[in-house]
């Protein structure tokens, strides 16, 4: 029998929907199909966000593929025009492609985790990344995963942004530099990401661009004003991390940015990002108006003898020159602000901590005796900014940093594993007491008084 060209288009269309439905049956759960040891896989709470995303995509995708099949089946799709039947396949089957994109997105972060060392490296950054993100008895923070990529920046997909399609993320997703992998200088790069994470959550860069707008003191060259306004969402993804981590960032910021000098000193139009010679110089201020230190200045002197700005013509100095002047002014600015969000609180009062000093980071390191049983038991941030400090300070070398640092970060995805594990335990035991059809009689399981 020879179809005619309608019937077969419709027939070749449903065929085509059923095929949809069986690759779609094909894209299994993660939890179903990535390899990898316990400490190396995602906290709970990443887990079951992104399954429960992906499932609910899955989900929607099927239903509209179920109704194009009961409608091309029935009299209406029977009685559509081949060119109808066509427009609505076609959209379906980029509904199927922004499903497949959604599952490519979190494919990539999940597929390192099977690595050797890498995956559990992850996970360890992945519980850093969760405490220096955040800020008790402020917000709630969403969860948060790491992978590597290639590179010397790092970047983040921010959880409750937009994806293809409309959707909005379910987990901070922080992209790092494989080749800062493993040394304090990738925390600098990791709690960058995490302040963009913060900053959003807590409405910081529409807030201060409002406060910001007020116009800088008599002093200041309103053009390096202008241009501090600009760069401001990296500049408080800047200051979270400096709060977090003191020198380490700083120094940290100083081993990404140090490019060609045309590049340290280019000021591009439109681009958020500070001119990497200014930005250092800022960061330092920051950090010095938080912790106060010679060590910032140290930093600067450091900086400026790698990139001389003498070497520039006149108005391209006459702008860093101008920059310079107006850091003091917008530093106060920037940590004075009280955004609604913080409830009054400055915003420097709720980043800073006193144990990034430099002289107590020092101290720490003293105290601990820059050994593993001592560091395992701080905040994984502390940890970071003693080790960043005491390599500053000559007294930790590059090679002992790395394997403390690796340690650490296998020692964090352990225990962050140990403890969920600890507390699904307790929690099937009482759930299981509380239906235990035969209570103890005698009490002899219970505690002795």
């Amino acid at each position: 029998m020879v179809m005619t060209p309608e019937p077969f288009g419709l027939w070749n269309l449903e065929q085509e929907a059923r095929a949809l439905l069986c690759r779609l049956g094909r894209v299994k759960s993660f939890a179903m199909q990535e390899t990898m040891v316990p400490a190396a896989s995602l906290s709970v709470e990443a887990q079951a966000a992104i399954e429960r995303f992906l499932t609910s995509g899955r989900r929607r995708l099927r239903r509209q593929v179920h109704r194009f099949l009961d409608w091309i089946r029935g009299p209406r799709g029977r009685g559509a025009t081949p060119a109808e039947a066509q427009r609505r396949f076609t959209l379906l089957r980029l509904q199927f492609n922004i499903v497949l994109s959604h599952f490519d997105i979190f494919s990539e972060a999940l597929s390192q985790r099977s690595e050797a060392d890498n995956g559990v490296w992850l996970a360890g950054l992945d519980v850093c990344s969760q405490e220096a993100l955040a800020v008790p008895g402020v917000m709630s923070a969403p969860a948060v995963i790491c992978y590597l990529a290639r590179g010397p920046g790092a970047a983040i997909r921010r959880a409750r942004t937009r994806l293809p399609g409309g959707e909005e993320n379910p987990v901070a997703i922080i992209r790092v530099p494989r080749e800062r992998m493993v040394g304090s200088g990738i925390a600098s790069s990791l709690i960058h990401e995490v302040g963009h994470q913060g900053a959003a959550l807590l409405d910081l860069v529409p807030s201060l661009r409002r406060d910001l707008l007020r116009g800088p003191p008599p002093e200041v060259a309103p053009r390096a004003w202008t241009l501090l306004r600009r760069w401001i969402s990296e500049i408080v993804a800047d200051c979270w991390s400096i709060a977090r981590l003191g020198t380490t960032s700083t120094a940290g910021l100083i081993g990404v940015v140090s490019l060609p000098a045309p590049f340290v000193f280019r000021i591009v139009p439109g681009d958020p990002h500070p001119a990497p010679y200014a930005r250092v110089k800022l960061s330092a201020a920051i950090g010095n108006a938080l912790y106060p230190h010679p060590q910032w200045r140290r930093l600067v002197q450091m900086w400026e003898s790698f990139y001389d700005v003498g070497r520039l013509d006149g108005p391209e100095r006459r702008i860093f020159a101008e920059l310079e002047g107006a850091f003091p002014a917008f530093v106060q600015r920037l940590l004075a602000h009280r955004p609604p969000s913080l409830h009054g609180r400055r915003l420097g009062d709720a980043l800073r901590s006193d144990d990034r000093h430099p002289e107590r980071l020092a101290a720490l390191y003293t105290e601990w005796r820059g050994g593993l049983p001592e560091l395992v038991k701080a905040p994984p941030t502390l940890a970071f900014a003693v080790l960043g400090q005491a390599r500053l300070d000559g007294r930790l070398s590059p090679e002992r940093e790395s394997a403390l640092l690796a340690k650490l970060l296998r020692h964090w995805a352990w225990r962050a594993t140990v403890d969920v594990g600890e507390v699904c335990a307790a929690a099937r035991r009482l759930k299981h007491r509380r239906r235990d059809p035969y209570p103890d009689p005698l009490g002899a399981l219970a505690p002795a008084a």
